[in-house]
């Protein structure tokens, strides 16, 4: 071995100490810090407030959102029976309009056809 390949070695190997050395260290500050949080989770008492929850100053009471919810579920209900209604009235002219139809081609219409 020459003298340069010795002192390469021997850095490299100081340089590998050195690196484990910072790693232990930075791992020890980890396990301090986290004592010192843990320790001050388990001796501060937390000021404990009492809430109090937020009301608008314009807002409805609460029956009153009740009766207008109420209300639209009516109005709901009026529109959607007015919706069925017309539906029925008009299938009804389209069952009477096709069977209009049918009987006109079965029974009055000519079968002879014209020369």
């Amino acid at each position: 071995m020459t003298s340069e390949s010795v002192g390469e070695a021997r850095r490299r190997h100081r340089q590998k100490e050195l690196e484990h050395r910072e790693r232990l260290l930075r791992e020890r500050e980890v396990e301090l810090r986290l004592r010192e949080m843990e320790t001050n989770l388990h001796t501060n008492d937390a000021a404990f407030h009492q809430t109090v929850k937020h009301q608008p100053e314009n807002s409805q009471k609460p029956w009153m959102q009740k009766v207008i919810l109420g209300g639209k579920l009516f109005a709901l209900g009026v529109v959607a029976l007015v919706a069925v209604r017309i539906a029925s009235v008009l299938a009804g002219f389209i069952i009477v309009g096709a069977l209009g139809w049918m009987s006109y081609k079965l029974f009055l219409e000519s079968k002879k056809p014209n020369l």
